[in-house]
């Protein structure tokens, strides 16, 4: 069965003083600070290469997680996480290329 719809569709009705109110409350949500949990907070102390380091260990870990569940899967579902292994493969790449710029070794 078709649904019957007008050609053209209809227009929203907002009228520019109802889109000026919407924009001016976004703006205020966006200039909210945003306080960050502290949960799971990073060491304010630690230094870029530190943090490069882990950055680079823990995209290696979640290659080797992908690698060993690629073995498990056929398909579509393979397919998809070769595709994140390779993104996960060149951010690494990326943070290697940042932590060598950080502390060159001649």
């Amino acid at each position: 069965m078709f649904k019957v719809t007008p050609n053209p569709p209809g227009t929203d009705s907002t009228t520019p003083s109802d889109l000026g109110e919407r924009i001016s409350s976004f703006a205020d949500i966006k200039a909210t600070p945003r306080t960050p949990g502290t949960l799971f907070a990073v060491n304010p102390e630690a230094t870029r290469e530190t943090l490069m380091v882990y950055l680079v260990e823990t995209l290696a870990s979640v290659d080797v997680m992908v690698h060993n569940l690629v073995d498990l899967l056929d398909g579509s579902s393979r397919n998809a996480l070769l595709g994140i292994s390779n993104s996960v493969m060149l951010a690494e790449i990326t943070a290697n290329r940042v932590l060598d710029q950080i502390d060159p070794r001649e």
